[in-house]
């Protein structure tokens, strides 16, 4: 059934659709503000069930199509030179759509 305005008519797949996209939305912002590990762990359990994951890059090499900067940290050790040390702010992907990219503090040489 479709329902009907005085103005428009609403395709049920398009509003579903739109629906879930806001529910991600709010579930995203949910995980950020989560302060009990539990409650995170939780939603971002829930996302996944329904093709959602979580990106945290830590350990893979820096790469600025996929990642964000938001800080170095310095070594001294060449191989983790570009290197993630960890993830500030969790990204998200809808099944291989990137919603919001990972934000990671990279390991930078010391000079």
């Amino acid at each position: 059934m479709t329902a009907v305005t005085s103005e428009t008519v609403i395709d049920p797949l398009e509003q579903a659709l739109t629906d879930r996209a806001a529910l991600i939305q709010l579930c995203v912002y949910a995980v950020d503000r989560a302060r009990s590990a539990g409650v995170a762990e939780r939603l971002a359990d829930g996302l996944t069930g329904i093709g959602v994951t979580a990106l945290r890059p830590d350990g893979e090499r820096f790469d600025p199509g996929l990642h964000e900067a938001g800080g170095t940290l310095p070594t001294d050790d060449p191989e983790l030179d570009g290197v993630i040390a960890e993830t500030e702010l969790l990204g998200f992907a809808d099944r291989d759509r990137v919603l919001r990219t990972p934000v990671v503090t990279v390991y930078q040489l010391r000079r």
